[in-house]
Formats: structure tokens, C-alpha cells, sequence
């Protein structure tokens, strides 16, 4: 069998385990459908992804509960103020060897060194902490001690942030938030949906969740999203968003120079193509259309347009400016 007829095999594949995914976290997550559409998508485009919803709405079980549905090793970060890189890539320790009496350094792993990594409230800890993530988000790799160590692959960071309380909390650098694949906003469940979680997590009963891919699959699965084919004509159409929301582009339109201090940049593009990628074979299509691209833009470039003071006075989020942007587009 040839390359192609492989890759339609493998996308089979991962349309049917999508389904099985689904149906395992709804056994603990009621609701939330299109949140594990978008955290699905980052994880086979091999993105990271950053969580942004008040506490209680389940993010920390979700995260948890996927990994053992993929049977990934998961760590969980509680990241606080008084947090060191240390803590999160691990350190040498001097030991004494009990027949040599020699003493070595011994490097001991920390939680990194994970498949999943949950890092909670990444925004609680000042930037010295935050961006000891960056090597490791953006190469798969750490240094310690002057030695450069892999992680395990695949390797997927999920942050999350409160966005209500933000006292004694350290924005996350624009540097940092465009190493993030997409942001997944997380509100508040419909009625029937709370009503239904209240009456679930007040019983006796502990869903047991069936493992459904492993590491060594998902790695595939993520090769066969880089090889499904995208006409160039929406490469065009993703390049051309991406340029409209820069206020120093000639072609802007008004409304972004009235409230954009700072547009995205080339890794939004990369972003919203594989995304778009991962969106078509999850869906079971092994052709990307406009409405993957339309489908997975809010969450791929509201975290990387830096809105300014008139759009803060006004209200305006992130979100209005990118509809703006697509309808603009789709003209």
C-alpha cells in the first residue's frame, strides 16, 4: 500500500477514535463538547493549549481524564508564587556512591518529564518560572546543568488561567502566549448541563474510562494531520487574516488601527493551516475547506492580538475584532 492510502487509513482511524474519545470523557464531563473539539485539535497538531475559564468548571478533570483515555504519562503543576524552575525541569543531586564513597551528581527528572503536562494557574508564578516552560514548549527538550535532555514524545503543556482574579498574578508575556497553539475559553454549563453534573458528582458511582490510543499512535496520528494537502488559495486566505489584524499593515482595515495595538504574527499562520488540517480529518475529511480555517480562528488568534487602550474603554475583546476580521474576508 502506497503513502496515501495509508494516510486515509490513519485518518480512519483517528475518526473513530475520536468518537470513542468522546464518548469516554462524557462518562465525567457533561457538556464541554466543543472545548475537547479544540483540545483535540491542538494535541494533533502537536500544539499546546492554554485554558482560560473561572475555577469549577472542570479543567483540571478534563485534562486528567484525557490522559488516561490515551494512556499518557500526565503530570499535574501547581504553579504558585514561590514556584522555581527547578521544581518544574528537575535538578542534580549530589549522592555518594556506598561502595566507591565517591560522590556524584545524579540528575533527578521533575514533572516535565511527562507526556501530559497540566500547568495550573500558570500565571501565579513570576516569569523567571513561566518561562522555563518555553525551551521545553517549543523544542521538546530541557537543559539542566549545561546538558540538554528530550522529553518524552509526544509532549503537550495545558495551562490555565483564571481571567477573574488577577491579583498578585504575572501576565504571561507576549512571547510566551504565541507558543500556545490556541486559547480555549471555557464558560459556564447551560441549566440542563449543571443540573445534570450536580446530580452525577453527588453520587457513589466512578466511571472507569477505557484506554483508547497510546503514545506511539497518537505520534502517527499527528504525522498523517502534517501531510493532508491544503490548496494554496487558503493558505492565501489564512496568510491574508492573519496580515488584517496587524494596525501597521497597509491593507488593515480601520477598525483594527482604531483598536489593535499589536496583530498577530507568521506562527498564526503556521497555526490556523494545521489546525485547520487536524479540524478536517477529525471531522472525517481528508480535504481542508474555508470553514475549517473559519471553525478554528478565534481560538488560534485571541490570544495573540494585544488589543489596546481605546478597545479596553470600549469593551471590545479579541473575539469581536477576529468575526470583524472574518467577515471581512468572506466578502
Amino acid at each position: 500500500m502506497n503513502q496515501a492510502g495509508k494516510d486515509i487509513e490513519l485518518a480512519e482511524k483517528l475518526q473513530q477514535a475520536k468518537k470513542i474519545i468522546l464518548s469516554e470523557i462524557q462518562k465525567v464531563i457533561i457538556g464541554q463538547e466543543r472545548v475537547i473539539e479544540e483540545l483535540l485539535i491542538a494535541l494533533f497538531s502537536k500544539g499546546h493549549a492554554l485554558l482560560v475559564g473561572v475555577p469549577g468548571l472542570a479543567k483540571t478533570l478534563l485534562i486528567s481524564s484525557l490522559s488516561k483515555i490515551l494512556d499518557l504519562k500526565f503530570s499535574r503543576i501547581q504553579f504558585t508564587p514561590d514556584l522555581m524552575p527547578s521544581d518544574i525541569l528537575g535538578s542534580e543531586i549530589l549522592q555518594e556512591d556506598p561502595h566507591s564513597r565517591q560522590r556524584i551528581f545524579k540528575f533527578t527528572p521533575g514533572p516535565v518529564f511527562a507526556h501530559m503536562i497540566l500547568a495550573d494557574e500558570i500565571n501565579r508564578t513570576p516569569p523567571k518560572t513561566q518561562s522555563a516552560l518555553l525551551q521545553a514548549m517549543q523544542e521538546q527538550q530541557v537543559t539542566v546543568g549545561g546538558e540538554t535532555r528530550n522529553l518524552p514524545l509526544p509532549f503537550f503543556v495545558l495551562a490555565t488561567q483564571n481571567p477573574i482574579e488577577q491579583e498578585g498574578t504575572y501576565p504571561l508575556p507576549e512571547a510566551q502566549l504565541d507558543r500556545f497553539f490556541l486559547q480555549i475559553n471555557i464558560g459556564y454549563p447551560s441549566e440542563t448541563e449543571e443540573n445534570k453534573i450536580v446530580a452525577e458528582t453527588t453520587g457513589a458511582l466512578s466511571p472507569l474510562l477505557k484506554k483508547v490510543l497510546q503514545a506511539q499512535q497518537v505520534i502517527e496520528l499527528q504525522e498523517v494531520v502534517r501531510r493532508v494537502p491544503v490548496p494554496e488559495s487558503l493558505i492565501q486566505s489564512a496568510v491574508q487574516l492573519v496580515r488584517l489584524s496587524r494596525p501597521l499593515d497597509s491593507q488593515g482595515p480601520d477598525f483594527v488601527r482604531k483598536w489593535v495595538a499589536w496583530g498577530a504574527g507568521p506562527r498564526a499562520s503556521q497555526a490556523l493551516i494545521l489546525g485547520a488540517k487536524a479540524a478536517a480529518l477529525l471531522s472525517g475529511r481528508f480535504a481542508v475547506s474555508h470553514e475549517d480555517i473559519l471553525q478554528i480562528a478565534k481560538p488560534i488568534l485571541r490570544h495573540r492580538i494585544v488589543l489596546n487602550f481605546q478597545a479596553e474603554a470600549e469593551g471590545v475583546q479579541a473575539d469581536h475584532v477576529i468575526q470583524k476580521l472574518l467577515d471581512a474576508i468572506s466578502r
